[in-house]
């Protein structure tokens, strides 16, 4: 298990269970483990998601966005749910940006 912090300074886990959820449903994000946990610390913007999940994203490139989704649950813990890439910016009500 690995742990990040969000831009609120909540830490954030990724347990090796949802990184072998992430990569088995995403094969492409194989080797971005460590990107997924910069993804949350450093985003380039966060929109939020539904039943009070957020979705950090950040470009990777031409038509690549990383987008790490992950729940804040109390001051002292959140984790991520899920990862995957996209050929746009996410969309929804951007609650922070860079």
């Amino acid at each position: 298990m690995e742990v990040t912090y969000s831009v609120n300074g909540m830490p954030i886990r990724l347990t090796y269970e949802r990184w072998y959820h992430i990569v088995e449903n995403h094969d492409e994000l194989a080797s971005y483990f460590y990107e997924v946990l910069d993804t949350i610390a450093k985003p380039e913007l966060i929109v939020r998601g539904n039943k009070g999940t957020l979705k950090a994203a950040r470009n990777m490139g031409k038509k690549k966005w990383l987008v790490a989704v992950y729940k804040e649950l109390s001051k002292s813990d959140g984790f991520v749910i899920t990862a995957y890439l996209l050929d746009t910016k996410p969309k929804g009500e951007i609650i922070w940006q860079q």
